[in-house]
């Protein structure tokens, strides 16, 4: 597999370092790939164990089943009470144990899919010689990284101890890095007038830490947790705005027929060819942000819950303009070489630096429905925005 950018296409035999082969000159509008077969929790959960990287699977107490990966700290799988199909992307690699093994014993990068955390600002972590962006690396102290899972009163919590090298600053800093899950109740239970007959749900919240090890905070170069969550592609991106905001575009062209933007609601049908990514400030964003897909009776809407501070730093820049900080909420579309997904993407604000903070905690929500496409319709209305 390749970076998880889809203009670093090409893996340099020596070292693995990924090198840009150059942003295609347009992104041209297209249909979704295939749909592949959803990973189906049995087999998903078969094939990790015959390759060494076990997943453990929390059940909530509404039936929601979060599936748990210690290699890369991931949420992999959210399964519905009465369902066993996947709401998120996992890497097509998965589906036997053959291609399994052959992929994780592989120098790419080791991209399983679901809901990882990654560290920003990207230029600093993952561009080693920035200015140059010729070379894209995904830090393996961070990803897959060394988690641990520890056992404690409250659960399952992965543990992450890693040291990371900023490529502006030169230094190298201690950090430590935590997730655990717990319950997220249907938002939508006590509301009388929304009808979730024939609708499936399944959720989680999500608690992430950040800490800085042996440093003081004002000495250390600022740097904050990135959570993002990967779906299947060909869906349409929800991301409620309080004004009419036009998306920073990160990298790649996205075609104004797939780009909506309205007074208080962004629309990003995710159904490119290539790679695109955009970004939306803080000030502008609600906390929300909603993915619909599919159609008929299998019409399914993830919705992610966190939240926002416009007061915070927020230090993910676009890579050719390293000054505009502001960013919380962005999305990726990848259907290339990689694999077909679509990306939610929020950061949270940074610890480190001017910020005086040595410690940040994250709190945030995954809500997912799956049924007939009125009734998820009616209830992305409710949980997003009446422009749905």
């Amino acid at each position: 597999m390749q970076s998880r950018r889809g203009f670093l296409s090409m893996v340099a035999k020596q070292g693995g370092a990924l090198w840009l082969a150059g942003i295609a000159a347009a992104s041209r509008a297209a249909e979704p790939a295939p749909a592949p077969t959803p990973s189906l929790l049995p087999r998903l959960r078969e094939v990790l164990d015959a390759v060494g990287k076990s997943a453990e699977v929390v059940t909530t107490p509404d039936g929601t089943r979060v599936m748990l990966l210690p290699y890369g700290g991931r949420v992999l799988g959210l399964f519905a009470p009465d369902s066993d199909e996947n709401f998120y992307w996992t890497h097509p690699a998965l589906e036997s144990g053959e291609t399994a093994r052959k992929f994780y014993a592989s120098t790419e990068w080791h991209n399983s899919g679901g809901d990882r955390t990654w560290l920003a600002p990207e230029v600093d972590l993952f561009l080693p010689a920035y200015p140059d962006t010729n070379t894209y690396w995904q830090p393996r102290e961070l990803d897959p990284g060394s988690y641990k899972a520890v056992r404690g009163r409250d659960g399952l919590t992965l543990v992450n101890r890693l040291t990371v090298a900023f490529s502006r600053s030169g230094r190298n800093v201690a950090l430590r890095m935590t997730k655990s899950v717990a319950p997220a109740p249907n938002p939508l239970r006590y509301e009388r007038d929304v009808d979730l007959s024939g609708l499936s749900y399944a959720g989680y919240t999500q608690h992430t830490r950040l800490e800085l090890r042996g440093e003081r905070a004002k000495d250390a170069p600022m740097v904050g947790l990135w959570n993002l969550v990967q779906m299947p592609h060909g869906g349409e991106l929800l991301i409620p705005v309080f004004y009419r905001s036009e998306p920073r575009v990160w990298f790649g062209e996205i075609s104004p027929e797939d780009l909506a933007v309205q007074d208080r609601l962004i629309r990003y049908r995710m159904r490119a060819r290539g790679e695109q990514k955009l970004g939306v400030r803080a000030v502008a964003t609600s906390g929300r942000v909603g993915y619909f897909a599919g159609g008929g009776e299998t019409t399914s809407l993830i919705v992610r819950n966190f939240a926002v501070n416009p007061s915070g730093e927020y230090v993910d820049v676009p890579w050719k303009d390293p000054d505009d900080r502001g960013y919380s909420t962005q999305a990726c579309n990848v259907n290339s070489a990689l694999g077909a997904f679509s990306e939610l993407e929020y950061h949270i604000p940074a610890i480190g630096g001017t910020t005086g903070s040595a410690r940040c905690d994250d709190t945030a929500q995954v809500w997912a429905f799956r049924g007939h496409e009125a009734g998820v319709l009616a209830v992305a209305r409710r949980l997003l925005s009446a422009d749905v």
